[in-house]
């Protein structure tokens, strides 16, 4: 695999996970589960649709998780990236 997926949350990540971070991730796991770095052509809408749905998830928990001594993370910071750009970019 490319590279490990890592923790999107504060402290540990500095900032604020951007839409790249939490698709990386997405796709990274999909990859591991899955067992392919490139779905075959017979499988590329399934693949685009887990990483899709994974982000999505990944958006929800990074918005609703509470850090001690922190708030929870606001809507406009963590959010999912929009499927048609999940879908072109794990077919390419």
């Amino acid at each position: 695999m490319c590279r490990s997926i890592k923790t999107l949350r504060p402290p540990v990540l500095p900032e604020e996970a951007t839409e790249d971070d939490i698709r990386a991730a997405a796709l990274q796991y999909v990859r591991k589960v899955s067992g392919f770095r490139e779905p075959a052509a017979h499988n590329r809408e399934v693949f685009a649709q887990a990483v899709e749905e994974i982000a999505e998830a990944t958006a929800r928990l990074l918005q609703g998780i509470e850090v001690r001594g922190g708030a929870k993370r606001s809507a406009a910071t963590a959010t999912a990236p929009e499927p048609e750009a999940v879908k072109e970019s794990a077919v390419a």
